[in-house]
């Protein structure tokens, strides 16, 4: 059955990647939270997309060149400032620790295609051990040798890799890394990814799909899962369907 994944939690009516859009996928039932990691100046794992601050935060500067300290003064609230007020950038620690008695599915994105953070691997496995979450982690990434590193450190934990583009023959590749999944963009699907995946016993879940004409074709279509910033709107319609 089709898993529905909060993109950055509920981030289409809260503040992403905060825990008050997590709360609000967790609360409507989402199969699925994603997130998104960057590592601050003192190696602490932070919650939030963009390397730099400036978009959704109200500070300014790369991730990389605060600490954490610094970064949890800012407020995140970002657009949605008027229904949550003022809401700081989560670490990933504090999420797995609010996470870590429910039993929704967490897709963390390792964000360490444009800045290679040196550890950031590593720490995260080892977080991801400490809380218990191994059989609920789906790991993913652009660096596609990230996640090879992370096979090498714990084959156990779900691996799938993101990409834009198109790739000819998704399901082989990803046996290199190895991965069990793959996330592509929407638009670089062909008629027969969901078919060729399956046959070759891989999950794919596409980005981002907030249309409910795209939502109601993948889920007719027996995709194992898919990533909206409308979550409430695509469990809805799954329940219809």
């Amino acid at each position: 059955m089709t898993k529905i994944f909060a993109h950055r939690g509920a981030s289409g009516t809260f503040p992403e990647n905060t825990m008050a859009a997590f709360k609000r996928a967790a609360a409507i039932g989402a199969d699925g939270i994603e997130l998104d990691v960057q590592m601050a100046k003192d190696g602490r794992l932070v919650v939030i997309h963009d390397e730099k601050l400036d978009r959704t935060t109200s500070l300014k500067g790369y991730v990389k060149d605060l600490t954490y300290e610094e970064i949890k003064r800012g407020d995140a609230s970002h657009r949605f400032a008027d229904k949550t007020g003022s809401v700081p950038v989560p670490t990933l620690e504090e999420v797995f620790e609010w996470a870590a008695d429910a039993d929704f599915l967490l897709n963390v994105e390792l964000k360490n295609s444009i800045i290679r953070y040196e550890g950031m691997e590593e720490k995260v496995m080892s977080m991801i051990e400490a809380y218990g979450l191994q059989d609920r982690i789906i790991l993913s990434s652009f660096n596609h040798e990230s996640l090879a590193l992370c096979s090498r450190l714990n084959p156990s934990i779900e691996l799938a890799a993101l990409y834009m583009d198109v790739i000819y023959k998704p399901e082989e590749y990803i046996d290199m890394i190895p991965a069990s999944g793959f996330h592509p963009y929407r638009r670089s699907m062909s008629d027969d990814t969901i078919k060729n995946a399956h046959l070759k016993q891989k999950a794919v879940r596409p980005f981002t799909i907030n249309r409910e004409e795209e939502m109601k074709k993948l889920i007719a279509a027996g995709i194992d899962g898919f990533f909206t910033d409308f979550p409430e709107k695509a469990l809805k319609l799954k329940a219809e369907m």
